[in-house]
């Protein structure tokens, strides 16, 4: 008996948010300061401090599917039944989760720090893989996910700030040529990783094992597949997602935004500094200002997804940022160096930034509900981890390619001024290549048909079929927003095609019938 609808009240909606103090606060502590850490008080070479994120992205690209594919069976097994196929993993990470703390310990060689840094990356995809599927594991309901979403960010964009704000303090405390400021701050972020998590488990929900075992597809074999086999179907599932035009618009939208977004931040103090010819004290100001503006961006991005749709709601926010984009261009141009004009460029960038960021991952808890009408399957596992590893591989090679750059055009580190080559890169990397993103996460937008309506009708037919309807009977209406959703025609829904590996298996089943048959 499939459970009935439980009410999402307060409580939930913050249990929920608060794992983002693991997903925004890690990594911003990590991100800002783990490379001066390792190069200042570890002994490490900027390449070997830096090699540790580049081996990383390596092993993700085996953990990630691997994990999003766990996810999605684990209710096939004895603990997954009873601790659930998704919070099961934040349960076992709570001791796990600890491991973050050594990455802040002084005096580990290179290799140590190598194996901790990939035990951390190994426990986080534990934790926010399965996490990032809770929100449409919880309700079907489109606000409902919006404010699961606008819950998250919020809380993200808090731990955000915190894991900026605390090391500073404890520099001052402890003195700049200590270690131990960052060994607490790791341990403060450890403790409250383990507290988070406990509230996560408890507070959040997922689908009954009866509701899922109702609509899933499985293939019947009496013969145990190889082990080649078995990988081969993991990655064919992964790479079979950019199939659906939904996901590939919600890409679209997230690298368009996120790196564009990531670009600018990288070189946002050098255009401050050099380009300006201003102070880093000035950079940082404006940088709390972008940060803080962020917040009320997240609420911006709420009201206008709610209010309109997603789609407009991301064009929006992009649109500010390319008005951004264009006062700071301004300033450079004029020879202008209003305070003014400055921190206006930087609100408008932080409300746009808000947004940027909160509005794909609104959208992302939809896909799954697109994949679903196709494959019959709920697969958030695997779209999960295809998120993780792209926001990670994204991330860490935008931020590589802007050194090499920068490099390239004769920027001279330590020197108070820079050749004109210099500035006109840093110029091209913050104003152009964002500009470009961006241009295309806003197309992209367009193409992302998913709203309050559409995603009404895709419910209700998704509960029609498995109910037993025919699909010779669909409305003409519910027919073209099928279509729009998934860019296939709507015959090839409900497993008529080839996305995942299930469908795949069961179409060459049929295909090899049908030749037998004719023989």
């Amino acid at each position: 008996m499939i459970k009935k609808v439980r009410e999402i009240k307060l409580h939930n909606y913050v249990c929920y948010g608060l794992a983002d103090v693991i997903g925004s606060g890690a990594f911003t502590l990590v991100s800002a300061w783990l490379l001066f850490f390792l190069t200042t008080f570890c002994g490490l070479t900027p390449i070997e401090a830096g090699s540790l994120f580049a081996v990383a992205r390596i092993v993700d690209v085996i953990m990630c599917p691997l994990m999003g594919y766990i996810s999605d069976n684990f209710h096939k097994t004895w603990l997954g039944r009873r601790f659930g196929r998704r919070r099961f993993f934040l349960l076992l990470s709570i001791p796990l989760v600890s491991v973050y703390s050594l990455l802040w310990v002084e005096g580990f060689n290179y290799w140590m720090y190598l194996l901790v840094y990939i035990l951390f990356e190994i426990v986080y995809s534990m934790i926010l893989i399965p996490y990032d599927t809770l929100s449409a594991e919880m309700t079907s309901d489109f606000t409902k996910r919006s404010k699961l979403t606008s819950a998250r960010m919020y809380i993200a964009q808090f731990a955000g700030f915190t894991a900026a704000f605390l090391p500073g303090r404890l520099i001052n405390y402890f003195g700049s040529d200590s270690a131990d400021s960052f060994f607490y701050a790791g341990a403060i972020f450890t403790v409250s990783f383990m507290v988070v998590l406990f509230f996560v488990y408890f507070g959040t929900w997922e689908r009954s094992i009866e509701e899922i075992e109702q609509s899933e597809r499985t293939i019947e074999t009496a013969e145990k597949l190889p082990l080649s086999t078995r990988i081969f179907n993991i990655y064919y599932d992964f790479v079979s997602t950019l199939k659906i035009k939904t996901f590939r618009s919600h890409l679209g939208m997230y690298l368009g935004g996120s790196v564009g977004q990531d670009i600018f931040n990288s070189v946002f103090t050098y255009f401050v500094v050099f380009a300006l010819s201003t102070s880093s004290i000035v950079a940082s100001n404006l940088l709390s200002a972008i940060n803080g503006l962020q917040f009320f961006g997240v609420g911006v991005a709420t009201w206008l997804t709610l209010r309109y749709s997603p789609s407009r709601a991301f064009a929006t926010q992009a649109s500010m940022a390319l008005i951004a984009f264009g006062l700071f261009t301004f300033t450079y141009l004029s020879g202008s160096t209003s305070m003014a004009l400055l921190y206006l460029a930087a609100g408008i960038a932080g409300l746009a930034r808000g947004g940027i960021y909160s509005i794909p991952w609104n959208n992302y808890t939809f896909v799954a509900d697109v994949d679903e009408i196709l494959t019959c399957n709920r697969r958030e596992g695997i779209f999960a981890g295809f998120m993780s590893l792209l926001r990670k591989a994204s991330q860490a090679l935008s931020i590589f390619l802007v050194g090499v750059a920068l490099q390239m055009s004769g920027f001279v580190t330590g020197q108070a001024s820079q050749p004109q080559s210099a500035i006109n890169m840093i110029l091209a990397i913050m104003i152009i290549l964002p500009v470009i993103l961006t241009a295309w996460g806003i197309w992209s937008a367009f193409q992302f048909k998913v709203n309050g309506r559409t995603h009404a009708i895709l419910n209700d037919e998704v509960a029609r079929l498995k109910q037993g309807g025919s699909k010779a009977t669909v409305t003409a209406e519910t027919k073209e927003v099928i279509e729009s959703l998934t860019g296939l025609p709507y015959e090839q829904c409900w497993g008529d095609n080839t996305v995942g590996c299930v469908n795949r298996s069961l179409m060459k089943a049929k295909e090899n019938a049908v030749q037998l048959k004719n023989a």
